[in-house]
């Protein structure tokens, strides 16, 4: 999610800020805590924060060089600087950034931050083999220190007086201004040790500080002592927040979440609607405690071609043309809109296109053909409402195609984790979904169908030589008119492989207590709900 002054309509949203509910803009009390509720426990770190409820939770908590602007819409996905003073110069050829770092920050814990903490910072990327990893390999010395753990990354140049950050690329790569962005290269102090800080969260930078954690249960936030002291003055763009702390509570039944709120015993839930509550809460609060999001993102079933029974594209095809989308829309409750590709719409280079209309009878068929030797499959899914019972629609389609099925359905809080990790016995299929890291096309193609890439978000385990040239000739390239032509051909010749079995693209939603100022709310397409943003009226 990084600036390239992509011209994007968020799902058909026009690409400005129409109104206070997209931009926020409340003006309300201000102090106080703010309850909310978790359906899952994020991961708290945001080195390995992979989940759009742990990139919700950091947001306003740890800063990267760079970050995204507070607003809605489009102008959520402008890449704005933060701890940088400036967007990073780049040299003609593409492989040399250069930012400065703003002089006086500090972190919540008073220690002052230094342009190595940046170094260091990526270096604990890999050292912690982050799923934001990909991003940063293309540093000179990156791949080598992947390897060793060892010898530091020279191509990363800094220089504590000056406040200096060069950085050297062994190529041109278009999207690097975006992952500088992500809250994966968000600065901490240098001497951050390389192991899981959910339970106990690094200082820092932002406008919140996470205080206290009660791992699988919730955590708390408050403002951050430098914020006011020094880092507001530094960074005067980026937003102080209203309330002075928040609460989270992890609650897994997100009916109790809705009937928390309609209470008052909680103000925000961060989950979505469930499916059975979805209309009637639409129907009752929309305008004034409930808003529809539009953030960019795709939901499919996966097939490991690595292996019988969907190492056959008939087999493969077979399932795309089984899958009913209509099926699950009402699964979804209307949130979903089906869709039957790779892009969603609203990301540069999204064309149409839909190559398997619903048709058992064809599917059928195809099985026939293939006669899969293999029928003994695991779908895998979480357990959350409604991709559960997405996973269990999806369990039965593959029995009535013959298909002997057993279900897997794992706790949300470990599921991602549990199928990238290629150990995991019995891949063979499964639930996902993909949520925009950045609003570019390469997001949604370089991690989940590059073959270097199979265990860290390559579900499909997808090897296809002319598919990785393709990926790594865009990637290098700045995203214009022809770029986008190549994307949306790249979009159709994957899905004539179909390694997935797209379905739709998710809403999400904001629901709110009565006290709160829901036309000030911002929803970050990238972020979701920025916490900054909410106020009592």
């Amino acid at each position: 999610m990084r600036k390239l002054s992509v011209a994007l309509a968020v799902l058909g949203l026009a690409a400005i800020c129409l109104s206070l509910s997209s931009c926020g803009g409340g003006s309300g009390k201000e102090g106080g805590t703010l309850k909310a509720t978790y359906a899952s426990f994020p991961e708290l770190d945001p080195t390995i924060a992979f989940t759009t409820e742990a990139w919700t939770a950091m947001y306003d908590t740890y800063l990267p060089l760079l970050t995204y602007a507070h607003a809605g819409g489009e102008a959520g996905t402008e890449v704005v600087p933060a701890l940088a003073q400036d967007l990073p110069k780049i040299s003609k050829d593409g492989k040399t950034y250069t930012l400065q770092m703003r002089k006086g920050l500090a972190y919540s814990d008073g220690t002052p931050v230094k342009a190595s903490d940046f170094t260091a910072t990526v270096e604990r990327i890999f050292e912690m083999n982050s799923y934001g990893a990909p991003f940063f390999a293309g540093i000179v010395g990156a791949e080598k220190f992947a390897e060793t753990k060892r010898g530091g990354i020279p191509g990363i140049e800094t220089n504590d007086k000056t406040g200096e950050i060069v950085i050297h690329l062994t190529a041109p790569r278009g999207t690097f201004t975006n992952e500088l962005a992500t809250l994966y290269a968000a600065v901490l102090p240098a001497d951050t040790p390389s192991k899981v800080l959910s339970r106990e969260p690094p200082p820092a930078t932002g406008p919140y500080e996470i205080v206290k954690v009660e791992s699988g249960r919730g955590w708390s936030y408050r403002r951050n002592p430098q914020w006011e002291k020094s880092n507001a003055k530094l960074m005067p763009d980026l937003p102080s927040g209203h309330v002075d702390k928040i609460d989270v509570a992890v609650v897994r039944n997100k009916a109790t979440s809705v009937n928390e709120i309609e209470r008052g015993k909680s103000e925000w839930m961060q989950s979505i609607v469930p499916a059975d509550l979805y209309n009637k809460v639409k129907d009752k609060y929309e305008g004034t405690q409930f808003r529809v999001e539009r953030p960019l993102n795709v939901y499919y079933f996966w097939m490991n071609m690595d292996q019988p029974p969907f190492d056959d594209l008939k087999v493969r095809q077979a399932v795309n043309y089984a899958i009913d989308s209509a099926a699950l829309e009402r699964i979804y409750s209307g949130a979903l809109v089906a869709a039957h590709q790779i892009l969603p719409e609203g990301v540069p280079g999204y064309e149409p296109i839909d190559l398997y209309p619903h048709d058992m009878a064809k599917a059928e068929a195809l099985i026939k053909q293939a006669n899969p030797a293999e029928r003994e499959v695991t779908v895998w899914t979480d357990n959350e409402s409604p991709n559960d019972e997405a996973g269990a629609y999806y369990a039965n389609v593959l029995e009535e195609l013959g298909f002997d099925v057993n279900l897997k359905t794992i706790g949300a809080d470990a599921y991602f984790g549990l199928i990238l990790n290629p150990s995991t016995p019995d891949l063979d299929t499964g639930w996902a979904n993909w949520f925009a890291e950045y609003p570019h096309p390469n997001n949604f193609f370089e991690l989940q169908f590059s073959s270097e890439y199979i265990g860290n978000g390559n579900f499909a385990h997808f090897d296809e030589p002319k598919i990785d040239a393709k990926i790594a000739k865009l990637e290098k390239e700045q995203l214009g008119p022809e770029q986008e032509a190549e994307y949306a051909a790249l979009d159709r010749e994957i899905m004539e492989l179909a390694p997935y079995a797209p379905y739709g693209t998710n809403t999400v939603s904001t629901f709110v207590s009565k006290e709160i100022d829901l036309d000030g709310v911002i929803f970050n397409p990238i972020f979701g709900q920025d916490l900054t943003s909410f106020q009592r009226k």
